[in-house]
């Protein structure tokens, strides 16, 4: 069975990057497509020595800095790979590369990271976040955006089946789409967040400064704490921002290696997470440490933290709003009943999303597909 992954553009190793590693792992002789592949020298282990193929946008003026201007040519360009000579094409998406085309002879299973986020129901956020939601650059915005909605639509049906990354997520595939998609996590790599019971008086959070992230949020929750250290991993566009709302009780390391980042991970008390997420790694992976999640009540946390009101295995406690008063009840909840959370039940709730279990179900649901096609064909 010859075999193309597919991924929207490579450009460093993340949450998507790491389900296209366990595609890899588990497909070890499919051929990769990508708009772009910029990933880094250091970073590209991942790739197991692969060679990607890439569209026209790779070769375009200043696109290694700023691909993301090509967008609204990224709908041709991955219209223009020709994988006519594959059985199965399995797409992991986020933007655009479930819109390639294929034929009646030839299986698409798309993973699902989130329909456009930025063309769909995150439109109006993403505009104000970028300063587009005025002005004629602002009108040129929603004019693309617009023109990117119709094609995302026109292309859905070319995908045979549909996977998303969470309930969350296949509720807004039925949304846009009007599809039903099966349910596979993304895998965590809870083997090499190792588990820890030492926990210390301090809080922390990590993640890229953008602004979905909420970073200043919890940054201007706690300042409003300053009776409780905050540790805070990582680096972006808004860190000169945070930074400013940041009480001496708040300490911003920057970009850490990853044996820091574990090590604050195994011995914090709790793990903050303000974001709406599809899914969301980073509580997993501070859930595999042993470490309880205190999070934003919405999105992909739902699935992977068990809340105080909602099991008798908790693993983190919610807050409801992303707002300052909210973060801060939730912290102090957690001072009055974070005992009910042992570091045993957060390791056992994050083992769950191992690796292995995510190209055992992968490999099941294809290989499903597949025996459906067959069928077809009698």
């Amino acid at each position: 069975m010859k075999i193309a992954i597919l991924h929207d553009w490579l450009v460093t190793y993340a949450g998507a990057e790491k389900v296209l590693e366990q595609m890899l792992l588990l497909y070890p002789d499919a051929d990769v497509y990508s708009t772009v592949d910029f990933v880094p020298d250091n970073q590209r282990a991942f790739l197991q020595g692969k060679k990607v193929n890439t569209s026209f946008i790779q070769n375009m003026p200043f696109a290694k800095k700023h691909y993301r201007q090509y967008l609204p040519l990224m709908t041709l360009a991955v219209e223009q790979f020709d994988l006519s000579r594959y059985d199965l094409v399995l797409s992991s998406s986020y933007a655009i590369i479930k819109g390639v085309l294929t034929g009646p002879d030839q299986v698409h299973v798309s993973y699902v990271h989130s329909p456009i986020r930025y063309a769909w129901d995150l439109q109006h956020q993403y505009l104000r976040e970028s300063g587009l939601n005025k002005g004629i650059k602002g009108w040129m915005a929603k004019i693309i955006l617009h023109y990117m909605r119709l094609w995302d639509s026109r292309t859905a049906d070319g995908v045979d089946a549909y996977i998303g990354n969470s309930k969350y997520i296949g509720r807004r595939i039925q949304k846009v789409y009007r599809r039903d998609a099966a349910v596979i996590y993304p895998p965590v790599d809870t083997e090499g967040f190792t588990f820890s019971d030492r926990k210390e008086d301090f809080y922390m959070t990590a993640s890229r400064f953008v602004p979905y992230k909420k970073i200043d949020l919890i940054v201007e929750a706690f300042s409003a704490m300053p009776d409780k250290k905050l540790i805070v991993i990582g680096e972006g566009p808004d860190f000169e921002k945070v930074k400013a709302l940041a009480a001496p009780n708040v300490h911003l390391l920057g970009y850490q290696s990853f044996e820091v980042l574990k090590d604050h991970m195994q011995r914090a008390k709790a793990f903050v997470f303000a974001a709406e997420e599809d899914f969301g790694i980073t509580p997993v992976e501070a859930q595999a440490c042993g470490t309880p999640v205190i999070a934003f009540g919405r999105g992909g946390a739902l699935e992977t933290v068990r809340g105080l009101d909602t099991s008798d295995a908790p693993t983190g406690v919610f807050f409801s709003e992303q707002t300052v008063d909210s973060v801060c009840q939730a912290v102090d909840r957690f001072e009055r009943e974070g005992q009910r959370i042992t570091p045993e039940n957060c390791r056992e709730n994050a083992v769950y999303f191992a690796p292995e279990r995510f190209r055992r179900e992968l490999k099941e649901f294809v290989d499903a597909q597949m025996e459906i096609y067959r069928g077809y064909r009698k």
